[in-house]
């Protein structure tokens, strides 16, 4: 991924993988959908969806990167915050 990438872009992306890998509607989710209580994402598809972004933008992430993502915003600022470095 280039880092011209916008927010919105990295957001259909995350749908895509979502849908994808656990078979979330994107119509559910945005930058406020939180990935426990409203997708009912488990700490196993938290590194699912963490292998996902590293495979997205081509980056490594640190599990303590990773590990206070609560919502879809959180996981579009850790890839924002990766494709910047």
């Amino acid at each position: 991924m280039e880092t011209g990438i916008s927010d919105e872009d990295i957001l259909l992306r995350l749908k895509e993988v979502l849908h994808d890998t656990f078979e979330i509607d994107p119509s559910r989710v945005n930058a406020q959908t939180h990935l426990f209580t409203d997708l009912e994402l488990d700490s196993i598809d938290a590194v699912d969806l963490a292998i996902q972004v590293q495979d997205m933008t081509g980056m490594r992430i640190k599990p303590e990167d990773f590990k206070n993502v609560r919502t879809v915003g959180d996981v579009i600022a850790t890839v924002r915050a990766l494709l910047t470095r």
